[in-house]
């Protein structure tokens, strides 16, 4: 593949605080390699700026591989970027082409407020999953990974959804600020386990009524958080949490 360097404007969202007002702020970055991540050419951008003795632009992230959904960043008016099925970290500036304006902005919701510049503080999702609490296992010597056996089908759509990594997309580009894509998720990972059956009622009734605590909205089922996802979870765990949902809610009102 062809290396090439560019020459980009960004526009980059900076604000203090949660409380703080936030405006855009616009910088030149010149000779970034095509084949740099997006985060290695803030990187770049924010050695630049310290070099100027100005402060350097907030952004968060830790692994750079895909894995802690941590590199939260709106560009150019979706999640993560352009590119489908990716992360902000494996994003590369081959997505774009020299002399390009790229906008960059943190994710936009109530439950999601603004920490510093892009960096957004997502511990609403930690509390829901605390919400949804342990999973009962007999302890003592570890058995056999085959002494329970799981319908094939049942593990593959359980390993899909496990693969959520919370980062958060599904809720920056609903409409409604929605984080039924994430919970559904997480519910289902465990639903579809005989593993996570003794908590299965508790669960989904925890983690929904934590959801609505902390402010996220409703979801209309536009579909726009699956088109978004970096780990591609199917909209198919929304209609599985709905089930789950209302057959808890069931038994519930039979006790």
């Amino acid at each position: 593949m062809e290396h090439y360097s560019m020459n980009l404007t960004l526009k980059v969202w900076k604000q203090q605080n949660a409380s703080a007002e936030g405006n855009f702020e616009t910088y030149q970055v010149k000779d970034i390699s095509s084949e740099m991540s997006f985060l290695e050419m803030f990187d770049v951008l924010n050695e630049q700026l310290i070099h100027d003795g100005k402060e350097p632009i907030a952004f968060d992230h830790d692994c750079r591989e895909g894995i802690c959904g941590m590199c939260s960043m709106y560009i150019n008016g979706r999640p993560h970027g352009p590119w489908h099925g990716t992360t902000t970290c494996q994003l590369h500036m081959r997505a774009f082409k020299d002399g390009d304006t790229v906008v960059v902005e943190p994710w936009r919701a109530n439950a999601f407020p603004v920490v510093k510049d892009l960096v957004v503080d997502r511990s609403s999702f930690d509390r829901i999953i605390q919400a949804g609490g342990y999973v009962s296992v007999n302890t003592g010597v570890s058995i056999d990974g085959n002494a329970i056996p799981i319908e094939k089908d049942n593990a593959d759509k359980a390993f899909a959804a496990a693969a959520c990594i919370g980062c958060g997309a599904c809720v920056a580009a609903c409409k409604n600020s929605s984080a039924m894509l994430f919970v559904s998720a997480k519910v289902s990972h465990l639903a579809l386990l005989p593993q996570g059956n003794t908590e299965r009622k508790n669960r989904v009734m925890n983690m929904v009524s934590q959801m609505d605590k902390e402010g996220f909205g409703s979801c209309t089922f536009t579909e726009a958080c699956e088109a978004v996802c970096p780990k591609e979870i199917s909209i198919t765990n929304i209609s599985r949490l709905n089930g789950e949902y209302a057959k808890a809610s069931l038994a519930s009102d039979k006790q």
